[in-house]
């Protein structure tokens, strides 16, 4: 095994020794002008250099023995074997995430051979969705006994920190309906404001997911195929009525790519000189305008999912509410409990 360090002295400066890295060819004084102190300093040097590549090599020679490919498994055929295990949008996200330029440092590297400063530049040259990305490369392997141990630490890992989210506000709004000169596209961004559903799901929504009699839009997530039951009110009714009476209620937004649906809006936001606002901003607008009104936070559960990160991002902190005086609210639920009408007494 060839050695990192070697050993030069410089007449020059009085007979002083000097230690150059090969790897860079950068000399450093030993501040010695002993050979036999110098000899062993380097010696020592090259030791601990040896030292973690021959126990490297013995780590693969053993695990070689149950996984052939340890040798040659690249972060880059990692990420293959994960896109090819996904479908739908899923895939299409991770084959997006390929491409990504901040891998491009360890893409063609044994993942055997790989260190956790090598991931810390990764992460450092990445975004946050290079931090996701590795992240889940990283336990893939580690689920796949691809690395016999953890390059990093749990929490070692940069924390994820998304970019700044905000609701869509009414005058916003307003602005792009009012603006908008396409009837159907009209009826799409006033039916998200009402109801807060995914852009994809009620782009997709047919008339047949309409319950006329009980007030209620049922349609599968395309996220993840949950069941969500929309009750919608006199407003949302209103637009409804006017779209078709079979089929697709938006057929030509619903034909549209979500990535096409999303450069529409932006066009019309720059129109208008709108900013910090995608589709996914009306989620945003119902989850805060529910937490404003008093809707109970189990039913904005059900409206728009337990996971969903609009419900937690308004209920949590950023939806503003002014607190009632408790006896204006103690007076509210008396004229309310005054109000109930009893039950007639049962037959004997």
């Amino acid at each position: 095994m060839k050695t990192r360090y070697r050993l030069i002295c410089r007449a020059s400066r009085g007979g002083m020794y000097y230690v150059v890295d090969k790897r860079t060819g950068k000399p450093s004084s030993l501040n010695t002008t002993s050979e036999d102190e110098a000899r062993q300093i380097v010696e020592a040097k090259n030791t601990a250099e040896r030292q973690p590549v021959l126990n490297l090599q013995i780590a693969k020679a053993y695990i070689a023995g149950t996984d052939s490919g340890i040798a040659t498994r690249t972060w880059q055929h990692v990420l293959k074997v994960i896109t090819e295990s996904k479908t739908g949008s899923t895939q299409v996200r991770w084959r997006t995430a390929g491409k990504d330029k901040a891998f491009d440092a360890i893409r063609n590297r044994p993942v055997i051979e790989t260190t956790g400063e090598e991931l810390l530049q990764v992460l450092k040259a990445g975004a946050v969705s290079t931090n996701v990305h590795l992240r889940k490369l990283h336990n893939y392997c580690l689920g796949m006994n691809w690395l016999p141990w953890t390059l990093l630490p749990k929490k070692q890992w940069p924390s994820i920190e998304y970019g700044i989210k905000r609701a869509i506000t009414l005058e916003e709004h307003e602005a792009i309906v009012q603006r908008e000169r396409n009837s159907e596209w009209r009826a799409f961004y006033a039916l998200l404001w009402h109801v807060g559903g995914g852009q994809t799901d009620v782009a997709t929504l047919c008339a047949e997911n309409i319950d006329w009699k009980q007030r209620v839009i049922s349609y599968a997530r395309s996220k993840n195929g949950a069941m969500s039951h929309l009750r919608f009110g006199s407003d949302a009714e209103a637009i409804l009525r006017f779209r078709p009476a079979s089929g697709p209620l938006f057929p030509k937004v619903a034909l549209r790519h979500e990535k096409h649906r999303a450069k529409e809006f932006k066009r019309r936001c720059v129109g208008l000189g709108i900013k910090g606002v995608t589709l996914h901003s009306y989620r945003y607008a119902w989850a805060e305008r529910a937490r404003k009104a008093g809707y109970p936070e189990r039913f904005a559960m059900e409206n728009l999912g337990h996971n969903s990160k609009a419900m937690h991002h308004a209920y949590s902190r950023k939806a503003q509410v002014t607190v009632p005086a408790l006896e204006d609210y103690e007076k509210k639920a008396a004229a309310n409990d005054n109000a109930l009408v009893p039950l007639p007494a049962a037959a004997a």
